[in-house]
C-alpha cells in the first residue's frame, strides 16, 4: 500500500492495531494445535485460525514519524536505501537494464512509481477465512462514513495484491519445482512469560538444537532488544544485542521487539527447470531427480542427500527428529556426545550427525549448503565456520504462488503461466543478513573455495550473459556445467520494518507522544508577505 494521507492514515491504524497477531498468541495456538493433533492420532485437527500482521518500508516509517522516534538512527543502509535502489545498483545479481520481467524496472511490485510504504500479510488455515479477512481490511481503505454522517477516510490506497497458497496434493508443502520447502529453520533461544521455550530442546545429544540438525541460536539475530550472536564465540555463547551494535543500531525505543523483513516475488520457470534436469539426466546417464536433489541438496521429498546419497527416502523426509540432522565440516577431534536428560517430548535413538567434507554427497554449489553452509570452513576463507555462520541466518517463511503446473520431473512442460515463491525473511541486519548471503554466498561462484560455481536454483549472474556454472559432481563430469538460463527470476519485493505492538500504537499516534501530528502531513506556514 502507499499512504496517501499520514494523518488519516494513522488514525486507520489505530484501528488495525488490535488486529495484529503477536508471537505469544501464535505459539500458544501451535502448542493447542499440535495438542489436540495428537490427541486425534495424527489427523487434523478442526481448531484453525487467521492471522493478520504489517510492516513498513523505511519511507513508509518517515511519513508517520513522530517526535523522539528518532527514525534516522536506523544503520542499515540496506533499509534506508530500499529493495528497489539496492537491486538497480546490480549489487544483488538481478538483470538490471534487460528489459526483462525481472529487470527492477519492470517489477510489478516495487519497481518505480510501485514501491510501497506498506505491507499487510494475511494467513489462515482456511481459504474462505482468508478471504473474509482480506475483505474486511480491503473494505476499511475506502471512504467511509461514521455513524454521524462524517466521511471516513484511510489514507492509502492499494499498490497490488498478491495472493499466496499451498499447492495440492501430492504436492503440499513443495514448491513449484516440486521439491520440499521449508524443512530447515533455525530455532530460537529463550522463555515466553510461563515460562515455555520457543524453541524445546528435543536433541539428546545436543541440548543446544531443538531438532536434530536444529541450532538454537539467540533472538538478537532476528528480534532486537535482545542477545545475538557472537561470531568470536561459540554458538551458545551469548553475545550483544543488536541495538548496541554499531553495524545494527536502530532507533532504540522503536525498534525494540521488532524486526526487519525482506520481501522477494520470485518468478520460478517450472518448464525450461524440469528440462534443464531431463537434459543433465541424458548427458551423464542419471534420473533427473538425481540432478535435481545435487543442485537442491535434497530430494524432492525433502531427504537430505547428505544422509541418502544414492536414492530418496520418503520415511527419512518425513521424519524431522532424522530429516535435518547432519554437518559438513567433518568434527573428528570432537568427544562423542553423551545423551542427557531432557524435560517434555524429545526425539528418541538419536545418532551422531552425519557428514560430507568434501561435497562428495551434497557438492559445494547445492542450494542449502550455498544458502547455509552450517559448521563448513575454507582454506581460501579464513573467517568461515560455524560461530560466523550463524550471524548470517534468517528466519525464512516462503509460499507458493499462482496455479499449480503441469511439468513434471521426467515431462517438461511450458505453458508460460506466472507462477513463484513469495520468499519472507525476518532479520535485525538486511545487510548482515539477507544481502550478505545473496551476495558473498549464493552469487559468489568462488564460495566455499574456488571454482565452486553459482548456486544453480536461485544464484544470478549479474552481468549481461546471465551465463552461470557450477560443480555437481555427476559421474562422468569433468568441467562445471554451464547455463544462461534463469530459472528463478525475481519481480518485486521490497525491505520492509515490522513494528511491536507498542511501536505500532506511537505510529498511530496512541501513546504520549500522540498528540503530535506526523511530520509528513505537518501544515506548512504561509509566509509573510
Amino acid at each position: 500500500m502507499r499512504i496517501d494521507d499520514p494523518s488519516d492514515f494513522a488514525a486507520w491504524l489505530r484501528e488495525f492495531v488490535r488486529c495484529v497477531a503477536t508471537t505469544e498468541e501464535v505459539l500458544a495456538f501451535n502448542r493447542l494445535f499440535k495438542s489436540l493433533r495428537r490427541k486425534q492420532h495424527g489427523e487434523n485437527s478442526r481448531v484453525q485460525a487467521s492471522w493478520v500482521n504489517i510492516a513498513f518500508s523505511f519511507a513508509g516509517l518517515k511519513k508517520l514519524e513522530r517526535p523522539k522516534m528518532n527514525l534516522d538512527e536506523f544503520a542499515d543502509t540496506a533499509f534506508t536505501d530500499g529493495l528497489l535502489k539496492r537491486a538497480m545498483s546490480g549489487e544483488l545479481g538481478d538483470p538490471v537494464g534487460s528489459g526483462k520481467s525481472g529487470d527492477p524496472a519492470n517489477w510489478v511490485v516495487g519497481g518505480p512509481k510501485r514501491e510501497p510504504d506498506v505491507v499487510l500479510i494475511f494467513a489462515a488455515d482456511d481459504r474462505n477465512d482468508l478471504n473474509d479477512e482480506v475483505a474486511f481490511t480491503a473494505t476499511s481503505l475506502f471512504p467511509s462514513t461514521d455513524a454521524g454522517g462524517k466521511l471516513v477516510r484511510s489514507g492509502a490506497s492499494i499498490l497490488y495484491r498478491q495472493d499466496g497458497d499451498v499447492l495440492s496434493k501430492p504436492l503440499d508443502g513443495h514448491e513449484h519445482f516440486g521439491f520440499k520447502d521449508g524443512i530447515s529453520q533455525p530455532g530460537i533461544r529463550g522463555l515466553l512469560r510461563d515460562g515455555t521455550p520457543l524453541t524445546p530442546s528435543q536433541n539428546p545429544l545436543n541440548p543446544g538444537q531443538g531438532k536434530p540438525g536444529q541450532d538454537l541460536l539467540w533472538p538478537g539475530e532476528f528480534v532486537f532488544g535482545y542477545p545475538g550472536q557472537d561470531p568470536k564465540k561459540e554458538i551458545d555463547e551469548a553475545g550483544a544485542d543488536p541495538l548496541k551494535n554499531k553495524k545494527r543500531k536502530a532507533p532504540a525505543r522503536f525498534a525494540r521487539n521488532g524486526s526487519f523483513l525482506v520481501i522477494r516475488r520470485l518468478h520460478q520457470d517450472v518448464g525450461a527447470f524440469h528440462r534443464f534436469l531431463g537434459e543433465l539426466g541424458t548427458r551423464f546417464k542419471i534420473p533427473p531427480a538425481l540432478a535435481g536433489a545435487r543442485m537442491v541438496g535434497r530430494w524432492p521429498s525433502g531427504a537430505p542427500v547428505v544422509i541418502s546419497p544414492a536414492e530418496d527416502n520418503t520415511s527419512l523426509a518425513e521424519d524431522d527428529c532424522q530429516n535435518n540432522n547432519f554437518e559438513f565440516a567433518d568434527e573428528e577431534n570432537k568427544k562423542p556426545a553423551e545423551p542427557v536428560t531432557l524435560t517434555g517430548e524429545f526425539c528418541p535413538n538419536v545418532k551422531p550427525p552425519e557428514h560430507d567434507p568434501d561435497g562428495a554427497k551434497l557438492p559445494f554449489a547445492g542450494h542449502i549448503r550455498k544458502a547455509y553452509p552450517r559448521n563448513d570452513e575454507s582454506e581460501s576463507i579464513p573467517g568461515l565456520n560455524e560461530s560466523t555462520t550463524q550471524t548470517h541466518r534468517l528466519l525464512r517463511r516462503g509460499i507458493p504462488y499462482g496455479p499449480q503446473s503441469a511439468s513434471a520431473l521426467g515431462a517438461p512442460f511450458d505453458d508460460n503461466v506466472d507462477r513463484g515463491l513469495l520468499f519472507l525473511a525476518y532479520q535485525v541486519s538486511i545487510v548482515d543478513q539477507f544481502e550478505f548471503v545473496t551476495k558473498n554466498w549464493v552469487n559468489n561462484p568462488d564460495f566455499k573455495d574456488g571454482g565452486t560455481g553459482f548456486d544453480p536454483i536461485i544464484g544470478q549472474n549479474g552481468d549481461s550473459t546471465r551465463r552461470r556454472s557450477f560443480k555437481l559432481g555427476l559421474p562422468g563430469e569433468t568441467a562445471a556445467i554451464e547455463t544462461d538460463q534463469d530459472w528463478v527470476i525475481p519481480t518485486g519485493g521490497g525491505y520492509f520494518f515490522a513494528p511491536s505492538i507498542n511501536s505500532l500504537v506511537a505510529l498511530a499516534g496512541d501513546d504520549d507522544t500522540s498528540n503530535a501530528v506526523p511530520k509528513a502531513s505537518k501544515p506548512k506556514k504561509k509566509k509573510k508577505k
